[in-house]
């Protein structure tokens, strides 16, 4: 599911680390790691949308 405003690589690349990890399940983050799987097409919009902004702190 492509998520509006948000390039699938930079999604994969803005998002890396413990988050990330704290994120998903076990099998999740094994299948993105092993490349079975994108960022988007295992977290919602919502969830991308808050570990970006986590990521990018306060304004």
């Amino acid at each position: 599911m492509p998520v509006p405003g948000y390039d699938p690589e930079d999604i994969d690349d803005a998002l890396e680390g413990e988050r990330l990890e704290a994120s998903l399940s076990e099998s999740e983050l094994e299948a993105y790691r092993n490349g079975d799987a994108e960022l988007i097409d295992l977290l919602s919009e919502d969830e991308i949308r808050r570990l970006i902004d986590d990521e990018s702190g306060p304004d």
